[in-house]
Parts: structure tokens; C-alpha cells; sequence
């Protein structure tokens, strides 16, 4: 499967699990990443940052990045809890491979 498959050229965005995926939300999460674990980067940048990877996180769940992908930081792995607890109002919430898994179990 090749970019242009999930967002078509000439296209901006997607929807994916009731969300709107924009081309860039992988790059945008990764660059705000990036900035949350550089000691030198200022507390306003790395503020901004996390308030911008915090909105990003539920387009990235939609997405299921989270179920192939580990965070290896820790900083990141607590970012990615409090995001989702205050979207979801759970730390943990199920994963939509999950949701998908369980629906079509033929004991769910």
C-alpha cells in the first residue's frame, strides 16, 4: 500500500474512525516528539508541543499507529497516557484492532 492509497493525491485529509487524518499527523506527532525529548529545547516550545501531540493523539489511535508502534521514551509513553485519559476519560482505552478483534470473535 503506497501514501497515496490512504490520502489520495490532490487530497488533504481522510476520514478514519469517525476522524479526520490529515496528511502531516504522523510527521506533526513525530516532530512534536522529537521536541518534548530535547533537553535543550525551551519550556514554552516544549509546552506547545505537548498541548499539539496531546490533540494529535486521538487521530493517531484512530489510526492504530499505537498498536504496531511502541513509544520507547518514557516521556512520551506518560504523554500518550495523559492524552488519552483526559480525550477519553480513561488511561487506557481499547484500541480500534481491538474493538474490530472483539466484534468479530464469534463469542463477542
Amino acid at each position: 500500500m503506497k501514501a497515496q492509497d490512504i490520502i489520495p493525491d490532490g487530497q488533504d485529509f481522510t476520514i478514519i474512525g469517525g476522524r479526520t487524518v490529515r496528511k502531516g499527523s504522523v510527521g506533526a506527532f513525530l516532530a512534536n516528539a522529537r521536541i518534548l525529548d530535547d533537553a535543550s529545547a525551551s519550556a514554552e516550545d516544549k509546552q506547545s508541543a505537548r498541548q499539539d501531540l496531546h490533540a494529535l493523539v486521538p487521530t493517531l489511535d484512530a489510526l492504530g499507529l499505537f498498536d504496531v508502534f511502541e513509544l520507547r521514551s518514557t516521556t512520551l509513553r506518560e504523554e500518550l497516557e495523559e492524552a488519552r485519559a483526559r480525550h477519553h476519560g480513561a488511561a487506557l482505552s481499547p484500541s480500534p484492532a481491538a474493538a474490530v478483534v472483539a466484534a468479530a470473535s464469534p463469542s463477542a
